[in-house]
């Protein structure tokens, strides 16, 4: 039975082995599929930009708007 406890300790690094392998082939496409989503998270983020720009342009004309009211 001692065999039994060199075996399991023996498999362990081996599945460790083809695990990480397994899991290194699927990193290659994620980082294909993160460049996508970072494109369209830098679009998203610049068209945010622009919009609070024009919000805060909207903002001060309306601030000008009420001040000249008073």
């Amino acid at each position: 039975m001692e065999w039994l406890f060199y075996l399991m300790l023996l498999i362990c690094p081996l599945m460790m082995i083809f695990m990480m392998k397994g899991h290194g082939s699927h990193r290659v496409g994620h980082q294909h599929n993160n460049s996508h989503v970072s494109k369209d998270l830098d679009i998203k983020m610049s068209n945010l930009e622009i919009e609070n720009q024009k919000l805060r342009k909207e903002i001060n004309d309306l601030s000008s708007m009420v001040k000249k009211e008073s």
